[in-house]
């Protein structure tokens, strides 16, 4: 890598209890990688550092303006001094560390010193166990960003090579899901799930959107949500000039999707969007956060805690979301 005026991207380390400054140090420093600013814990980035890149030198800066592109140096910010935590177990000590450091990214990326922000693996209980009140990062940078105090939302999406889905609700139950999953969730989904094809590069995209029941409600044999809910925020969608159509039945639709009928599919609720996504590859598959006034890339997997401080952790998805964050910062840019 050489000097340049261009803005790093933040990226932070996650839990440091598990695998997410490894794959951070493996990913940022293999050649040609994007210019970026590590925050976290420092203890963590050096433990990391000494077990998957021993010959790049880790310079503390204390503004992301300091951060040097060089190959063979990584630029750090440190949002905690505490002793590193052990591997692989849960704390609400790296919980907190793992907290500070997406609050000190947001705060970044709201002033616009950053590029976006890229965020290794957090642990959910250990943020429940530090008192933090929101149980992953969507929800986190919801919050912090801003988005809510101005009457808005974020969306979920989650890509790889063949794959994208937005997610109408995230992290509540099924039965919440359900009550959630109402005309504003729908149509916010359907529009983020558009701009985010966008941002892409996607020049006009298709949208299909799943329905919540089985077999889309069967014209309201299984129930009525897709007659009553989600087929009239698909036609307001329509109205406004999205590419969207459904509801689809939710075993079929992501087959299609793969095959190329559809750019995005808009799910219900987590786990009928992230099984299709995750069945095909944990190595390949990005997170991304629509809806924020600035990009957010992630790794689509957790803090693997059984394998955290032996080095052998794949950092292809950390890779996949550091060049997609690049390439989308650079198209807002």
């Amino acid at each position: 890598m050489t000097d340049s005026p261009r803005l790093p991207l933040a990226v932070t380390l996650g839990d440091p209890a598990g695998i997410g400054p490894e794959i951070t140090l493996r990913a940022v420093t293999r050649p040609n990688a994007p210019h970026v600013v590590l925050i976290g814990n420092a203890a963590a980035a050096s433990r990391a550092r000494d077990l998957v890149a021993p010959n790049t030198q880790i310079r503390m800066v204390d503004a992301p303006e300091q951060a040097v592109a060089e190959h063979g140096t990584v630029s750090m910010i440190a949002s905690s001094q505490s002793k590193v935590h052990p591997y692989g177990e849960v704390s609400a000590e790296a919980g907190q560390m793992a907290h500070d450091a997406v609050l000190t990214a947001v705060s970044l990326a709201k002033a616009r010193r950053v590029a976006g922000i890229v965020t290794a693996p957090i642990h959910k209980e250990a943020l429940a166990l530090a008192g933090v009140p929101f149980p992953g990062h969507t929800e986190m940078l919801e919050k912090y960003s801003g988005v809510l105090d101005q009457g808005g939302r974020v969306a979920m999406m989650l890509a790889n090579e063949e794959l994208r889905v937005v997610l109408v609700t995230i992290h509540v139950s099924l039965k919440d899901a359900v009550l959630q999953a109402d005309h504003a969730a729908q149509l916010r989904a359907i529009r983020l799930a558009h701009q985010g094809c966008r941002a892409f590069g996607i020049g006009s995209p298709r949208v299909a959107v799943a329905g919540m029941n089985p077999h889309a409600g069967e014209g309201g044999l299984f129930g009525r949500e897709e007659i009553e809910v989600i087929a009239p925020a698909i036609a307001e969608a329509k109205a406004e000039g999205i590419d969207v159509s459904g509801p689809y039945p939710g075993d079929t639709v992501f087959m299609q999707a793969r095959e190329g009928k559809f750019d995005v599919v808009v799910a219900q609720y987590h786990d009928q969007g992230l099984i299709p996504i995750k069945y095909m590859g944990l190595d390949k598959g990005v997170n991304v956060t629509l809806g924020l006034p600035f990009v957010r890339t992630s790794p689509d997997h957790g803090t693997a805690f059984d394998i955290a401080g032996k080095g052998i952790a794949d950092a292809s998805s950390m890779i996949v979301a550091l060049t997609m964050a690049d390439r989308m910062s650079r198209s807002m840019a």
